[in-house]
């Protein structure tokens, strides 16, 4: 019951403080943690909350398809809107920085949507334990004087599961997501071309009936990361058959299967 209580305390706090925000504009993913911060400012604010989720190219099919279903089964107000951050040529060399090029240019758009509502605030789902991760996209977060209510109010990801199962949000067991560009290495310039060969590749390994997957790109060669309470299933009789078909369906070559297990950003190990 501790943790319950403490949970409690928590989305008390969340609550109060998304009501003095008055009127904001949430970037919405489609992840656990913006939905969450979505749901609850629907329910403080009403029509003065409003979700954007931003259509790119480096936003995996599904993850659009999943973000715009949450929203309408929360009832929230919700936008689309595109960026186009692989018009930059800083992003597309991807750095070590890429997410700041990628971030600067979706909160650009945010701040002209605010501008326009009148909303005061942008707001966004970061919480505690993203703070130990490599997040270059949190200076751009303050060039803009986005808000972080789960932050703010103590939230880690346990935390935000956990509020998210009571509520009843669909989402609150949903694997942590992360854009395109993750998959390649820093330095490895990214096109549209090759954005679309991991999305490919990763569906391939979901319709396999793999749930958490990460198909990183190291040229003609595939490196599939999946939790290492999976690697007997997707190596069973039919399944691995399945994925090794579709992956190179794909455009790779070689398809490999990290011993290691998936680990949640995992390129960023060259950035630290």
């Amino acid at each position: 019951m501790m943790l319950l209580d403490t949970v409690e305390a928590k989305e008390a706090h969340l609550r109060e403080l998304m009501r003095s925000l008055e009127k904001v504009v949430v970037a919405f993913s489609g992840g656990v943690d913006s939905a969450l911060v979505l749901a609850l400012a629907t329910d403080e604010l009403g029509a003065n909350a409003c979700g954007v989720t931003a259509r790119s190219e480096s936003l995996a099919e599904r993850e659009l398809e999943g973000a715009l279903a949450f929203a309408h089964a929360a009832g929230a107000r919700h936008e689309l809107i595109e960026t186009r951050e692989l018009d930059d040529p800083n992003y597309r060399a991807n750095p070590a920085d890429r997410c700041y090029y990628c971030k600067r240019e979706l909160y650009g758009k945010l701040a002209a949507i605010a501008r326009e509502r009148g909303a005061k605030w942008i707001v966004d789902g970061f919480n505690r334990d993203d703070e130990g991760d490599w997040r270059p996209g949190r200076k751009a977060a303050a060039e803009f004087a986005v808000r972080s209510p789960l932050a703010e109010a103590g939230f880690g990801k346990a935390d935000v599961r956990a509020l998210a199962k009571r509520l009843g949000l669909d989402v609150w067991d949903k694997p942590a997501l992360a854009c395109l560009s993750s998959r390649f290495p820093y330095g490895t310039p990214i096109t549209l071309e090759l954005l679309r060969q991991v999305d490919r590749a990763e569906r391939a390994v979901h319709d396999a009936g793999i749930r958490v997957c990460r198909v990183r790109h190291h040229g003609e060669v595939a490196r599939i990361e999946i939790p290492l309470d999976e690697v007997a299933a997707i190596v069973a009789g039919g399944v691995r058959e399945r994925v090794v078909a579709g992956v190179r369906a794909a455009g790779y070559r070689y398809v490999s299967l990290d011993l290691g297990g998936y680990v949640s950003g995992n390129m960023n190990r060259a950035a630290r």
